[in-house]
């Protein structure tokens, strides 16, 4: 889920939500296009639900993983990463996916460290969740496929993932997409206590804190996942096999482990791995992100979260807000793909290539 940045973030998550309108595609700073490019394509309305599996999925040794993925669209095309979220896997884009390879681009989507098909190479891997690891991964599954540069496109952890890439490896990133906005947080000031009603949303943070935490998810996993897709979209209408589907990828038998420690370390309540002691410290420092930039919302969002406003100083670049209504809750893509598959290809047009 969406994690907070700074002490001025966790003010803000607990103050009344205000509509903000979407933000018309704009230039901002060298690199930026015309609007008129982001608008080229149009892509066609799609029922959510039309589709449920994909027609190519793989396997790849990168860095400490091997990577399940799912691929669609002409390997000549321009490359697009489409990061997923917790408690939630592939399948969140099962309809965005052919949205964007009708329109030319390669489309991969990989699950994530403790999820699906994913596994540690190394018996004696740390089941490490930290945020800089994560990233990591996304950079060694690039390099494996030799993709140089790509667009990355991405909600919850994957939208931090993606924006932790931006933020560090910008010459690996063409653009980006990020529902709910800047979500690179900083463990010591994670530390700083919320109002009552704020630190409410974070009550699993609370619960995986705990012993008790860590056993109730790894013997209730598939009804807390569940859970969660209720109160992160309230509004979102999904039946059992909608949910059996993503939930049999955390069957992994590293998940509650990365998930676990993932929620640790976001409070400081757990070490990350010294290798990653210099990502940590940039990220730290709040990086901007230079790259061009959509950020979306749902209009149903339940999950904790930023107004836009409070995140738009950390993207210098060419950037575009980007309100969903209709009752659209966390899981932006697999409850609007054809808003977040737009979104990518527009996001291409803002300067990515």
């Amino acid at each position: 889920m969406s994690d907070k940045t700074n002490t001025q973030r966790r003010r803000l998550l607990g103050a009344a939500a205000m509509t903000i309108a979407a933000v018309p595609l704009v230039t901002i700073g060298s690199g930026a296009m015309r609007s008129s490019h982001a608008k080229a394509v149009a892509l066609p309305a799609i029922k959510p639900g039309t589709n449920t599996t994909f027609t190519s999925t793989r396997q790849i040794n990168a860095g400490a993983l091997n990577v399940g993925y799912a691929e669609a669209g002409p390997e000549d095309g321009p490359a697009v990463i489409l990061l997923h979220g917790w408690p939630y896997d592939i399948h969140s884009f099962a309809d965005v996916a052919p949205l964007l390879a009708s329109a030319g681009y390669r489309v991969l989507i990989p699950y994530v460290r403790g999820c699906g098909t994913t596994r540690f190479l190394a018996d004696a891997a740390v089941r490490n969740g930290q945020p800089a690891a994560v990233a990591v991964d996304v950079i060694d599954f690039m390099d494996a496929l030799k993709i140089p540069k790509a667009i990355l496109a991405g909600y919850d952890w994957g939208a931090r993932t993606a924006a932790i890439v931006a933020a560090l490896w910008p010459e690996r990133c063409n653009a980006l997409v990020a529902v709910s906005g800047y979500l690179i947080g900083n463990p010591e000031a994670n530390k700083l206590p919320l109002p009552p009603k704020a630190e409410l949303q974070w009550w699993y943070q609370f619960y995986f804190a705990t012993e008790r935490g860590r056993l109730g998810y790894e013997k209730y996993r598939h009804d807390f996942a569940k859970l969660i897709w209720r109160i992160a979209s309230p509004k979102w209408v999904f039946d059992d096999v909608t949910f059996d589907r993503t939930a049999a990828a955390f069957n992994n038998p590293d998940h509650v482990a990365v998930v676990i420690h993932n929620y640790r370390f976001r409070i400081a309540l757990a070490e990350g791995e010294s290798r990653y002691d210099d990502l940590e410290k940039r990220l730290n420092e709040g990086p901007v992100i230079t790259v061009p930039t959509i950020t979306m919302e749902g209009d149903a969002n339940g999950a904790p979260h930023l107004e836009p406003a409070a995140y738009r100083k950390k993207f210098s670049g060419a950037y575009a807000h980007r309100d969903i209504s209709g009752g659209v809750g966390h899981n932006l893509p697999q409850e609007a793909p054809r808003a977040f598959a737009q979104a990518v290809v527009d996001v291409n047009g803002l300067g990515g290539s």
